[in-house]
């Protein structure tokens, strides 16, 4: 394998506020302060970026110049569907206009995708989906979440769209909550432009096993992207990524791995109150001893131990590749 890219959401960069913090976490930042962070992270090569710009007088080319003078180059635009103005859905919304708004904001991330020559539009549709039992009639809600991306990928055959599912938040319920629903969705569109983006943290609080989801993914040839980050499964934390589970984190990238899929190791973490040039560092360093663990790992004895289900074999073998790596 060459080597390996390493990315972040922009996001990774921003400053945050909850529902006690709104006076947030820190001052408010401009994208061109948040691609500069970016660019003092050692070994990180792309971004994904949110559209539209908080600024609405920022160009694209006050952008490229400030990824360029940054090293970085663009993976994925993913609009914002999941704002106030898209609280009762972006694809699901019962109001044809607000429906329509969503697509024409999709289509216009689709051409900031072309500008940049970055890879996909990223749909992340948060308020689709329901709170309350009766809320909504559930087969309307699926078809149209589904006519949504479809009606996208049809618009745009030159481009890739993903879907980065999530089981909750903000809708209690989201229409694109697993890898096996996601998928189903996708099938059933029957479109070859459209596949998954595997959220690891998304997997791990949806109770999936992430190396499980990953190869469902590949093994429907959906898995056109993913985002590496950590939690402790009852909330999607967005920590450092192996900081909890850096066993399934290897698990996970070992079934990359071994079914030689090849992508962006992307971060998608919130360091609310943590720098974030070192969480993103930390992460990366970490992701880069998983990578020498993979080299180091004997995959033959692990196919061996694994055909016997010996667990303990197995996670013998992974510790000791994973854990003598620092």
């Amino acid at each position: 394998m060459g080597k390996q890219q390493f990315g972040a959401g922009i996001w990774h960069f921003a400053t945050y506020v909850d529902r006690y913090a709104t006076d947030g976490y820190g001052p408010p930042r401009t994208l061109i302060e948040m691609i500069d962070l970016a660019g003092q992270v050692d070994d990180l090569l792309v971004v994904d970026i949110n559209f539209p710009f908080v600024d609405p007088d920022l160009s694209l080319d006050a952008v490229g110049k400030a990824l360029d003078r940054n090293g970085l180059s663009v993976i994925g635009i993913t609009p914002e569907i999941y704002t106030r103005r898209f609280a009762k859905g972006a694809f699901t919304n019962p109001d044809h206009g607000i429906r329509r708004l969503a697509n024409e904001m999709c289509n216009e991330a689709a051409d900031v995708v072309r500008h940049f020559g970055a890879k996909y539009v990223k749909l992340w549709p948060g308020q689709d989906g329901w709170d309350y039992p009766f809320q909504v009639d559930h087969k309307a809600v699926w078809q149209a979440s589904m006519d949504g991306i479809g009606e996208l990928a049809e618009q745009n055959p030159d481009l890739q769209f993903v879907i980065e599912y999530k089981p909750r938040e903000p809708r209690v319920h989201m229409s694109y909550d697993s890898v096996s629903r996601t998928l189903l969705g996708i099938e059933k569109i029957g479109l070859p432009n459209i596949g998954i983006l595997l959220d690891f943290g998304h997997s791990l609080y949806g109770g999936e096993s992430p190396a499980d989801a990953a190869q469902l993914a590949i093994d429907h040839g959906r898995l056109f992207g993913m985002d590496v980050n950590d939690n402790f499964r009852s909330w999607d934390d967005d920590l450092i990524a192996g900081s909890v589970h850096p066993i399934e984190l290897f698990e996970f990238f070992y079934t990359l791995r071994k079914n030689n899929w090849e992508g962006v190791w992307q971060l998608d973490q919130f360091p609310f109150r943590e720098d974030s040039v070192a969480a993103a560092n930390s992460a990366i360093t970490f992701l880069k001893a998983i990578e020498t663990a993979l080299d180091r790992l004997d995959f033959d004895a692990m196919r061996e131990a694994q055909s016997r289900h010996d667990a303990v074999a197995a996670l013998n073998l992974a510790r000791k590749a994973l854990f003598s790596t620092f």
